[in-house]
């Protein structure tokens, strides 16, 4: 017998283990059924029940998830659910906790997603230990993704603020469509024959499981799975999962978590670097406090044991400053040290580099990029000129190319 089965349980204790019992059997469940006694609280939260001819059970679709649903809902309506099973213990009713609704008829998508995962689970494209460690400190970061992206502007703000000094290369391409996966997959082949950024963030917004099946597609998961770039998938909201989540080294609940992800924030760089000088000090001055104590200790044997103490004295005193003058040699290299790295960091600042007369020519009209060839001026388009107090919208009139 279980330790559960000798106790004298209160109802209660009991629906609370039947409850912990069903949420570890089973995982995420997909149903479909016919919707029953739907009621929509004032909460925003949706109650109901599924049923068919064999059966039915309660449901619940809370207000963050039913959000995303597109319709509401009528009593009738035939559904397919992907929800936890369990338990709502003050009634003792084993419920649905709804995650995502979609109306019946759409499982054919859902049933190709399913088959390709179970594939590429069975041949280790998921494993954890084929995963690449995201850099720490990127010298720079990719961005794959349609330029006229919603995401691209949020990732970009992001970016610039907690990174500011990071450079950024975008490989723009179509997002959503039966052409988006073949673009995505030249993205990633010209980031990795550039070598030019440290880590890749893979992004689009949110949308419906049609929208974002170009991120279901069989060769981009074998083309992420073989860069040679650590890649971090942004995809959607935070209830949207599609393959690209499973391959890529990290999976960001949205565009923007992607760009935190990846991207150290400047303070807490700042921070590590004086935490590490305080603790290098920390260390040499207790080096410095023991090393004393022992040149004491032999003081003390020499003027005992010698019979010339004032020239052993003498002696330690030299030593005595010797060791100061290392100390002071020392120092002085770490604080060096220090002041460089600080500059360096510093020169990574692209504020410094526009007070110094640069200027930086950003295109507005066709999704924000900086403009970095002379052909890509235009005559008629709007742009952005950003200078080390302040910026300027300009219309080209005429260009001429040196």
């Amino acid at each position: 017998m279980s330790e559960i089965s000798r106790q004298i349980l209160t109802v209660g204790d009991l629906n609370r283990a039947i409850a912990a019992s069903l949420e570890e059997r089973f995982d995420t469940v997909l149903v479909s059924g016919e919707i029953s006694n739907f009621k929509a609280y004032d909460s925003g939260h949706w109650y109901f029940s599924l049923k068919d001819e064999e059966g039915q059970i309660r449901c619940v679709m809370f207000r963050g998830r039913n959000g995303q649903v597109g319709f509401m809902p009528q009593s009738g309506d035939l559904v397919e659910v992907s929800a936890n099973l369990g338990m709502y213990v003050p009634r003792g009713d084993i419920q649905l906790t709804i995650q995502s609704l979609r109306r019946a008829g759409m499982g054919g998508l859902y049933e190709a997603f399913l088959k390709l995962k179970a594939k590429l689970a069975k041949e280790g494209l998921f494993d954890a230990d084929r995963k690449r460690e995201i850099p720490s400190h990127p010298r720079s970061i990719g961005i794959i993704t349609s330029p006229q992206a919603a995401a691209l502007k949020d990732v970009l703000s992001t970016l610039a603020r907690r990174a500011p000094h990071i450079p950024i290369v975008i490989y723009p391409t179509l997002v959503q469509g039966p052409d988006a996966p073949a673009g995505i997959i030249a993205a990633l082949k010209s980031a990795e024959k550039e070598n030019a950024v440290d880590v890749i963030l893979l992004v689009r917004g949110g949308g419906s499981i049609e929208d974002l099946w170009a991120f279901n597609d069989e060769q981009l998961a074998y083309a992420i799975a073989q860069s040679s770039i650590p890649i971090v998938s942004g995809v959607g909201h935070e209830t949207d999962v599609t393959i690209a989540d499973f391959v890529a080294d990290l999976r960001a609940p949205t565009p923007t978590g992607a760009a935190e992800l990846a991207a150290p924030r400047k303070d807490q760089m700042l921070q590590e670097l004086e935490a590490i000088k305080q603790a290098m000090l920390q260390r040499v001055r207790q080096r410095v406090e023991r090393e004393a104590q022992t040149l004491d200790q032999l003081a003390l044997r020499l003027a005992h044991a010698l019979p010339n103490p004032d020239r052993m004295r003498e002696q330690i005193m030299s030593w005595q400053q010797r060791l100061n003058q290392a100390w002071s040699v020392r120092m002085n290299s770490w604080k060096r040290n220090q002041e460089h790295f600080q500059s360096q960091l510093e020169m990574l600042n692209p504020q410094r580099t526009l007070e110094r007369g640069y200027a930086v020519v950003l295109n507005i009209a066709d999704g924000v990029h900086a403009v970095r060839e002379p052909g890509e001026l235009q005559v008629g388009p709007k742009y952005e000129i950003r200078l080390a107090k302040g910026a300027a919208v300009v219309k080209l009139g005429e260009i001429k190319v040196n």
